[in-house]
């Protein structure tokens, strides 16, 4: 079997294990242990997590905010229109993909109320949109107010207003993210006090999570794959302090698959950079981590590059055992679902 085929990244799922809904309590979720040296699996409750860690470790959150990033206008002829904003590109212009496409050519306007406008400026490849916006009030505001939470493709329902919260960790901070950074999504405000009180340092970085994390892989020799780009960025303290850590011995625990490429993207020889930049990062078996020690992840699609970045940390066998005990033990799936974290 060769781990750079995509179909090795195949396990069958049942429909009925993918998250609908999050979980009342959040840190009430499942948590999987796995132990990536000999692939012993355990499991238990998220919040028990905090006995795993140990307190000299250093915890790192990807504290990027979702934005309420689908909105429903109408041209002037009446016709029904769905924005999804992408990357803000400059004050008031959006890179955005539209629906429907071919109807929305540039010039167009699009009216989402009264006090809120847009205009198409440019066209782009794979159907994306330059779009200009005019509005009577803070842009971020009238966003809170008609943006729709941007739940991923397999969950099956409309967005509702709870879904702004939930839909969101409770550290989150930098608005810029299409998709939520989910593994964060188990954390409470309660168990990150309890995680600092035990000696543990809790560091954030930022990437802006973007459309391409639900993105399938399509050609089968998945170093043909092209990850579409994503923004992310280390302050000189954090990449100081996570430097130091690793050459006193102490681990680092990446929150999620987006923290993990962030560091990742920015270390050089073992050694963490600051700074800021775009990243197409693209970790798979074969290729090694050079800056995590342990990480805290969903549970993530079949043939995913999300999978093929977990089966890369934990050894690929590992991985594929521990989704098929999640599946026999009916583990709730994807970003509304359980939890694993790898040591």
């Amino acid at each position: 079997m060769s781990l750079l085929k995509k179909s090795s990244y195949f396990y069958e799922l049942p429909e009925d294990l993918i998250a609908q809904h999050p979980k009342d309590k959040r840190s009430e979720s499942l948590l999987m242990l796995l132990d990536r040296k000999t692939g012993e699996v355990s499991h238990r409750k998220f919040k028990e997590i905090i006995n795993f860690l140990k307190s000299d470790d250093i915890l790192v959150l990807n504290k990027t905010k979702v934005i309420p990033a689908r909105l429903f206008g109408r041209k002037i002829t009446g016709a029904q229109v769905e924005i999804f904003l992408l990357n803000q590109v400059t004050e008031n212009s959006w890179k955005c993909l539209v629906r429907p496409g071919k109807k929305l050519k540039i010039g167009t306007e699009i009216i989402f109320r009264q006090d809120f406008k847009g205009k198409i400026i440019r066209h782009l490849s794979e159907g994306e949109r330059i779009i200009e916006f005019e509005q009577k009030k803070d842009f971020w505001e009238i966003l809170d107010e008609i943006g729709k939470v941007p739940l991923p493709p397999y969950i099956k329902r409309d967005a509702t207003e709870k879904d702004k919260k939930t839909y969101q960790t409770v550290y989150a901070k930098e608005k810029g993210s299409v998709a939520a950074p989910t593994a964060g999504l188990h954390f409470t405000d309660k168990l990150l006090k309890q995680i600092e009180t035990k000696g543990i340092k809790i560091l954030e970085v930022i990437l802006h999570v973007g459309l391409g994390t639900f993105r399938p892989v399509k050609v089968d020799n998945i170093r043909e794959h092209k990850m579409h780009s994503e923004y992310c960025e280390i302050s000189p303290k954090v990449a100081e302090t996570i430097n130091t850590a690793k050459q006193n011995g102490r681990r680092i625990i990446a929150v999620g698959t987006t923290t993990t490429r962030t560091l990742e993207s920015f270390a050089e020889n073992g050694i963490l950079k600051s700074g800021s930049h775009w990243t197409d990062i693209f970790i798979y078996p074969g290729k090694s981590l050079q800056i995590i020690d342990g990480l805290i992840t969903n549970f993530h699609m079949p043939e995913s590059t999300l999978l093929m970045l977990v089966s890369a940390f934990a050894g690929y066998e590992n991985i594929m055992r521990a989704y098929r005990i999640a599946v026999e033990k009916r583990y709730r799936f994807f970003s509304y679902g359980d939890a694993m974290l790898i040591l």
